[in-house]
């Protein structure tokens, strides 16, 4: 499953790399974080915990704004 995180606060490379690590870290979540769009797109194995996908962005020192399901073909 793939979920979209709409993220406020991110303005350059360092910002992405530091939200997407501590994505990354996250058991069964694999992210690819853009500051450029102000997201991360998940791809979650398993069950997840929306919670703490939220307190990873907010520890990183961002703000998560919305979470949604990734719409489109395969998942995109």
């Amino acid at each position: 499953m793939k979920k979209v995180v709409e993220i406020k606060g991110m303005s350059c490379e360092h910002c992405q790399n530091r939200v997407e690590k501590a994505l990354n870290a996250l058991p069964g979540i694999t992210a690819e974080v853009s500051f450029k769009k102000g997201q991360a797109v998940l791809t979650v194995a398993g069950s997840w915990d929306e919670q703490a996908v939220r307190n990873a962005v907010t520890d990183a020192g961002y703000e998560v704004v919305a979470i949604r399901d990734k719409k489109g073909l395969f998942g995109r």
